[in-house]
């Protein structure tokens, strides 16, 4: 019996000593987990102020947010305590650490039942045993582990480096920073995302049900989908609400109601390709990421691009601003993670109207006109003049298009030959196609999408102050998802008859005035290698008579502009026409007068600014301000003026360009639909053969430019009664101006003026034309034609 005794007083000293060597080895090295000698701790400096990945906003002048910018480490936008609602912090306390005031870090209880309950009894639904501020530890620094031993050492390392997040957070910040850091899905990372994304509510607004929803996704948010999965996110957002109930809470009354609740979602998806301006947005983000021009990184056919960059690069602040401005330590702000403040001179009204009204024209009026046009016809969208487009140019250019698709460099990559990758195209197969009314799902080869996605009319449309260069609409193109190419600053085209007001106003400085007069009969210039040029020029009106310029200018008349540019100099209407903005090339031939160089929407806009602002051009200002995340002020942005128009030069071109919206080829702005009384200046234009059509216009407060045509220039209407600028660029214009005017709390009215001198002789008269409502009506050009 005494050895019985002395046995199990051993054995029981021995599970003591063992048990006393246990608990030594666990607090050794817990105590080495936390002082970083095994496992990764993050320093302390590191600890107090967390490395936390945030998109950056851009804002809109009147303070709505137009867009992020963010990459992999996902749309996460900072938000403070104070801006998250209370039901969202009691449903995830309820759900979550119940203890969360209590503990400071690891709830010893909650450890005790998961080992007993879970690992000892095996039961799945115990619960765990994590605290919130484990959790943040574990979005803060724990990799996804690659298996059950690396699972099980990261658990101490959490474990420890929540209880120095509590040492050096409040209660408060660990809960902030946990709900801005965790993913909910669909590029919603954080609370605020999440709260728009499937709410379109800010996180203050959460009621009790939608809060109760989110907190639920945490467990796992794949599996709580309450997009894919919405009965089974319904059933696990109850739960959250019966822990709220146990946690008193919500009372039972208000338990019982809430559970009936469908389970209601306002449902955002956020992509960089949806939003208010697209194209603006990716252009912006172009311009901030730009890297210091070098020719070597150009391909040889991009020589233009080079010169344009470094043009950029000089002279605008906006261009290469990350490489420009590193921050006080010398790295780079990034744009995806530093979340800046980025603060833009777009204006969310004026935006949306942009859009409406390129939608609404293209959509309602120019596509489908087009579409019945090109039906049933062979080639189609393709020009069916073999004198324009000769077969051989057209097989060359469907070549060309097949080539440029990812279908066709993927299928090369993998091997396939080209007879394969034909065959591939001329099968039919289940796909998504674009259409005004919504992506459509059908059954179509691979080459007759492309075709189909050829038909659909292309735009660009800017519009900006002409005094503080402030740019308040940019629309790059008619849908950014399915047309990505912007019109505005990317794509140039020829700018036809808009090119005349340039010519006129070298005109006009060389002592010209509106009133004199010139033949209008077809003249034949020699060029300087003595090669003969006749312009083309349509209509009947005043054939043989001596008109003068302001006619002449008020009716786009070629000849006219012709016997004007044999009387100047070329090489001085392109050097004029770089004073003005436009830095593409401009061969200085006599030809330039008719406008066959390709231009961008951006450089014409900024041109024209000059004829808005007293002879002053200014160029477009994109951003007023950059923040940081703490809402510092790191850039500011002012306009830049350079005169290129002399005062009296001015007010004669001004006096003209105002007579082609009263009387001229803009004439149609004055009657319905549009019934514009505003004091507007303009000029319409059209290039060879219907292929783009343009729009200049200008108030005193607003100077805007549109184009119109097809993905490439044999893409286009075969008549002049759809095909020219008054009939696809003009209405763009009109529909903005409306809804701009029919907004009160917008600052643009109709009745500001332009003011002019009492001792200058503009030669005012008339012209209500006849000349102009003729090739309008009739569909006779007299647009930039050009041999």
């Amino acid at each position: 019996m005494k050895f019985i005794k002395e046995n199990s007083r051993r054995i029981i000293t021995a599970m003591w000593i063992l048990f006393g060597l246990c608990l030594a080895g666990v607090t050794i090295f817990l105590y080495l987990v936390y002082n970083g000698v095994i496992g990764y701790m993050p320093p302390v400096e590191e600890l107090k102020n967390p490395k936390d990945r945030f998109a950056s906003i851009v804002y809109s002048a009147d303070g709505e947010e137009l867009g992020r910018y963010f990459n992999g480490t996902g749309n996460r936008v900072y938000v403070d305590i104070d801006d998250i609602s209370q039901n969202v912090i009691d449903a995830l306390i309820a759900t979550e650490d119940s203890r969360f005031e209590d503990h400071s870090g690891i709830d010893v209880r909650a450890l005790g039942r998961v080992a007993v309950k879970t690992v000892i009894m095996g039961q799945k639904n115990a619960g765990g045993g994590s605290t919130i501020t484990q959790q943040l530890a574990k979005l803060l620094y724990s990799p996804s582990s690659d298996g059950l031993m690396q699972r099980a050492l990261q658990k101490p390392i959490e474990w420890m480096i929540a209880v120095k997040l509590e040492r050096f957070y409040s209660k408060d910040e660990i809960i902030k920073m946990y709900l801005n850091q965790f993913d909910f899905l669909y590029n919603a990372v954080g609370i605020k995302s999440a709260a728009f994304v499937y709410f379109g509510k800010d996180p203050k607004d959460l009621n009790i049900q939608e809060a109760a929803t989110l907190v639920g996704m945490v467990k796992n948010p794949s599996y709580y989908n309450p997009v894919r999965k919405p009965e089974r996110t319904r059933d696990r957002r109850n739960v959250v609400l019966e822990q709220m109930y146990k946690e008193d809470m919500i009372s039972k009354a208000e338990l019982d109601s809430l559970k009936a609740l469908p389970l209601v979602l306002n449902f955002h998806r956020v992509d960089h390709k949806e939003g208010p301006a697209p194209y603006f947005r990716e252009e912006l983000r172009r311009m901030l990421r730009a890297k210091h021009p070098v020719r070597s990184d150009y391909r040889g056919w991009e020589k233009q691009k080079f010169i344009d960059d470094s043009i950029a690069w000089e002279t605008n602040p906006l261009y290469g601003w990350i490489e420009k401005n590193p921050k006080p330590d010398g790295t780079r702000y990034d744009i995806y993670t530093d979340g800046l403040k980025i603060y833009t001179t777009i204006d969310s009204r004026m935006q949306r109207y942009a859009e409406e009204a390129v939608t609404e024209h293209l959509g309602k009026t120019l596509q489908p006109s087009f579409f019945r046009e090109k039906k049933g016809v062979k080639g189609a969208p393709y020009t069916t003049n073999r004198e324009e487009l000769s077969s051989a140019q057209l097989a060359a250019l469907i070549d060309k298009a097949v080539k440029q698709t990812d279908r066709y460099y993927q299928m090369k990559k993998a091997g396939a030959s080209e007879a394969e990758i034909k065959e591939a195209f001329a099968t039919k197969q289940d796909m998504k196609v674009f259409s005004y009314n919504g992506m459509i799902d059908t059954l179509m080869s691979p080459i007759d999408s492309l075709f189909y996605t050829k038909h659909f009319l292309r735009a660009g449309f800017m519009s900006m102050e002409p005094v503080t260069g402030h740019v308040k609409a940019y629309v790059g193109g008619p849908n950014f998802s399915a047309f990505q190419y912007d019109m505005v600053s990317t794509g140039r085209r020829q700018i036809g008859s808009t090119i005349k007001p340039f010519l006129y106003t070298y005109a006009m400085e060389e002592g010209f005035t509106p009133c004199d007069q010139l033949l209008n009969e077809q003249p034949t210039i020699y060029d300087e290698v003595g090669r003969p040029w006749s312009p083309r020029n349509a209509g009947s009106a005043r054939v043989g008579e001596m008109v003068d310029l302001r006619w002449a200018l008020t009716n786009s008349n070629n000849w006219i502009s012709a016997r004007l540019m044999a009387q100047l100099s070329p090489a001085t209407l392109a050097r004029n026409m770089h004073n003005f903005g436009i830095t593409n090339k401009l061969d200085p031939v006599i030809a330039l007068c008719l406008g066959p160089c390709d231009v961008s929407v951006k450089e014409m806009v900024t041109a024209y600014s000059a004829f808005a602002n007293k002879g002053m051009r200014v160029d477009p200002v994109f951003v007023t301000a950059i923040a940081d995340n703490n809402g510092n002020i790191i850039s500011e942005f002012t306009p830049r003026h350079t005169e290129v128009i002399s005062t009296e030069a001015y007010y004669k071109i001004l006096s003209i360009l105002l007579n082609v919206v009263d009387g001229g080829t803009g004439n149609r702005l004055r009657r319905p639909p549009y019934n514009l009384t505003a004091q507007m200046g303009g000029k319409t234009g059209t290039t060879n053969s219907n292929s783009d059509g343009w729009f200049m216009g200008f108030t005193p407060q607003l100077v805007s430019g549109t184009w119109v045509g097809g993905e490439e220039r044999y893409i286009h209407f075969n008549g002049m009664a759809m095909g020219q600028g008054a009939s696809m660029a003009l209405p763009i214009y009109g529909k903005f101006m409306q809804k701009v005017y029919a907004d009160p709390t917008l600052p643009y009215k109709q009745d500001a003026r332009f003011t002019f001198p009492a001792n200058i002789n503009l030669c005012e008269k008339e012209y209500y034309g006849e000349f102009a409502d003729e090739q309008e009506e009739t569909g006779e050009s007299i647009e930039g034609v050009f041999d």
